[in-house]
């Protein structure tokens, strides 16, 4: 039992390879068809319009009902339509309206898709707007507070560049009065 076990083992790479090269064999999408001379051809790709449908011996699966289908739609393409009463459509008349189908000219796919991507874009703004808007009135109520200490004659401080506190001088507390005033009047509308 195990000198079967270890030839399986010892195997295993070859049988490994084996079923690669088998999948990979199938895998390729095989087209063969009969030119106009009698020669057999094979290739990767479908064979042109040119070649007619019987002449065509393999494909690779599921191609028959895509060709079947093509080869129909290619018919109806090239048949004339039936003129009515004599008349003869002229070049100008779009190509849908020739062959009986009809043309909206717009795309109810890709204008729902339009819509969509309008409709985040506004409300992506929309947020934009109203955080821009939330943090004005929070600006806006700061300012305020500030300007209620400073108007209220306390002695103010601030902390200088070496961490120290200094008392605001009349010149820096006026500066500092109107700068509050300008952020006021921008924010607190």
């Amino acid at each position: 039992m195990m000198k079967f076990a270890y030839k399986l083992l010892s195997c295993l790479p070859t049988i490994l390879v084996s079923i690669g090269l088998l999948m990979t064999a199938t895998a390729h999408a095989q087209w063969g068809w009969t030119d106009k001379d009698g020669r057999r051809i094979f290739s990767d790709q479908a064979p042109t319009a040119e070649v007619p449908d019987k002449s065509i011996f393999k494909r690779p699966g599921g191609a028959k009902a895509v060709a079947a289908a093509q080869a129909k739609s290619d018919a109806a393409a090239a048949a004339p339509a039936p003129a009515a009463s004599g008349a003869v459509a002229t070049a100008s008349a779009p190509a849908g309206a020739a062959s009986g189908l009809k043309v909206s000219g717009k795309d109810s796919e890709l204008e729902k898709k339009k819509k969509e991507a309008e409709d985040f874009e506004k409300a992506k703004k929309k947020a934009e707007e109203e955080k821009v808007a939330a943090a004005k009135a929070d600006n806006c109520k700061r300012v305020q507070a500030s300007l209620i200490n400073f108007n209220s004659g306390i002695r103010m401080t601030r902390v200088d560049g070496k961490g120290e506190r200094e008392f605001m001088n009349d010149t820096d507390r006026a500066a500092e009065v109107k700068r509050l005033q300008e952020i006021a009047k921008a924010d607190c509308k």
